[in-house]
């Protein structure tokens, strides 16, 4: 059991290397998309996202200080605490965020099609079990 907890680790390193690798000069980067798919079902309040993000607050804080000057969310106070303050992703940011993963997803796309059948439906099969397993696994 702790080959295949060091090998699922291992996979997954590999893979956030693999995605940051698809960052374009000039776009956003891979901690900026992550923070704006955040922010997609719902406003979120800094700490959440430093929360989910796994980073301090200082610097969730700072990512959301520059995509609020790029126009790709905007802060509000909450409605029913005037204390807290929540992240919203605007139309612009929604748009940027949505062409960024289109852009990612052809990348990795191109990717899998150099695979076999039988390749590509192994990793489909994977996923809902690593999904599963990033679920059991979150806080």
């Amino acid at each position: 059991m702790h080959h295949l907890a060091a090998r699922y680790r291992e996979i997954l390193r590999q893979a956030v290397y693999v995605v940051r690798s698809t960052d374009a000069d000039g776009e956003l980067s891979s901690s900026q998309v992550s923070t704006l798919n955040m922010l997609t079902k719902a406003p979120l309040r800094i700490s959440d996202i430093a929360r989910n993000a796994g980073i301090r607050l200082p610097s969730a804080t700072e990512q959301v200080t520059k995509l609020a000057a790029a126009g790709l969310v905007k802060r509000l106070q909450n409605p029913n605490d005037a204390r807290v303050v929540e992240v919203l992703l605007t139309e612009q940011g929604r748009a940027t965020l949505e062409a960024s993963n289109l852009r990612r997803n052809q990348e990795v796309a191109a990717g899998l099609s150099g695979l076999s059948l039988r390749e590509q439906q192994s990793i489909s099969r994977a996923l809902s079990a690593i999904a599963k397993l990033n679920a059991a696994l979150s806080p």
